[in-house]
């Protein structure tokens, strides 16, 4: 790569792909946009009296493009529904499923005994409320989109929805619940305080509005002096006005008992709300995200009363957020998995569920013979992705002493890239994060960054 400062010495488009295009793996049109982006940048520079390297530019273009293509990686940093890494990972035999429906025809809406056209909820509508306790069910593309069409199917033609202030809340995005209802249609009726709002709030607003909406502030806590109204009292506030209550539990928790964790420790979830204990309480619609606590796709979960889940598959926004058939196959069998009581073969809930004493003997494996700074030690791995905000799961991580900026990027440049955490000058990488077949790997990139 050498700075040209002249025009004439400006290389042919075709040449420069030619001279860079093997470095890359990517299509040819993205390479040929990013040569013409760095001819033409340089063409501006030398212009303007300075030298440029047009290959430099387009090296510089095409790593940034390349490093932003979807790939897999391995997530070691101790985070278990990593949003930036794509949250809970689908077991294997789910995903090859969903592969196998994305990459054919499928029954998506056709019943296969007669040719009919059928409705693609069908089966996830035998199937949900086995699992939740609910009446009926669907799937839409993911929770916001869920908390949009409910909020659009009971109140989105200018009607209004109590709200606690203190769950008035923004998720990642910088998304807001007021700007998603005004999006919706729905007028917001704040009720109580940050900190403290009782069931009396609501009472004192159940005759003006069209529903109550309670959120679960699941990626923060309010601790302290605080006070919130009970599902059950608001359930019963709603029915006893003639409107529906709406519950956002956020993070999928399909029991707050968790009985799939037999005697582990499940003191982690604190006091996460369980679908089937909300359904249970009088909700009649209640909302959840797919890929957090309950380990299936991204996705947004709506059961609920057979009457309010009618009316939101019916309104329009339903056919704006609806899922693929491919989708729908790994949401079922996510749910299916609850409904045979196998959810410790969901990766999520292995992760969660797998003691300390296994993850330190994984630790000790990977490093065992290798020379350098490294030592096995305790850690704290967290939940994720928003979910039970402030607790942690003991964990035991690989610690590599040194330069932490270049172990991290050796690690990330691995075959499958390696994703750790840096702090204290060391990087550690978490194996409960880990699924165990990625151990090997993360052996052969650490003995290659130490030999």
């Amino acid at each position: 790569m050498v700075p040209v400062k002249n025009l004439s010495d400006l290389p042919a488009i075709t040449t420069l792909v030619k001279t860079i295009g093997d470095r890359f793996d990517l299509p040819t049109p993205i390479l040929t946009h990013a040569c013409q982006t760095a001819v033409d940048e340089a063409r501006m520079v030398i212009i303007a009296g300075g030298e440029a390297d047009p290959e430099e530019i387009a090296v510089r273009l095409l790593d940034d493009i390349s490093a932003a293509r979807p790939r897999p990686v391995i997530n070691a940093t101790g985070v278990l529904l990593h949003t930036n890494l794509g949250r809970a990972p689908l077991e294997r035999a789910v995903s090859q499923r969903s592969a196998t429906i994305h990459s054919s025809a499928s029954n998506v809406e056709v019943d296969i005994r007669t040719g009919r056209r059928s409705k693609r909820h069908d089966y996830l509508g035998a199937l949900l409320p086995l699992v939740t306790g609910a009446e009926a069910g669907f799937a839409v593309n993911n929770n916001a989109g869920a908390l949009l069409l409910a909020l659009a199917s009971v109140a989105g033609s200018g009607g209004s929805v109590a709200v606690s202030r203190g769950e008035l809340i923004e998720i990642g995005g910088s998304f807001r619940l007021p700007d998603l209802m005004a999006a919706s249609g729905a007028h917001l009726v704040e009720v109580g305080t940050t900190n403290r709002t009782r069931a009396t709030d609501y009472a004192a607003v159940a005759g003006r509005v069209d529903a109550i909406l309670k959120v679960h502030p699941s990626n923060y806590r309010i601790d302290g002096f605080q006070q919130e109204a009970t599902y059950r009292e608001l359930a019963t506030i709603a029915a006893s006005s003639g409107i529906p209550l709406i519950a956002d539990v956020g993070s999928g928790l399909i029991d707050e008992m968790a009985p799939w964790l037999g005697d582990g420790d499940r003191s982690w979830l604190a006091d996460e709300p369980g679908v089937i204990q909300t359904i249970a309480a009088g909700a009649d619609l209640v909302l959840f995200s797919g890929d957090k606590l309950l380990g299936g796709p991204q996705c947004g979960i709506i059961v609920g009363s057979g009457a309010a889940v009618k009316a939101a598959m019916k309104h329009p926004i339903a056919r704006a957020v609806r899922l693929d058939g491919g989708s729908i196959a790994a949401v079922a069998d996510t749910f299916e998995m609850y409904a045979d009581q196998r959810v410790l073969d969901i990766p999520f809930w292995r992760m969660a569920a797998a003691d300390t004493e296994t993850i330190e003997d994984r630790c000790n494996r990977v490093i065992d013979g290798l020379d350098g700074d490294v030592a096995v030690v305790a850690v704290d791995s967290v939940p994720g992705a928003g979910s039970v905000p402030g607790t942690t799961i003991p964990s035991r991580a690989i610690e590599i002493r040194g330069d932490a900026d270049a172990v991290w990027a050796a690690l990330a440049a691995a075959p499958v890239p390696i994703i750790a955490t840096r702090r204290r000058g060391s990087v550690f990488i978490d194996l409960r994060s880990v699924l165990p077949q990625d151990d090997a790997a993360i052996r052969k990139a650490v003995a290659g960054f130490l030999s």
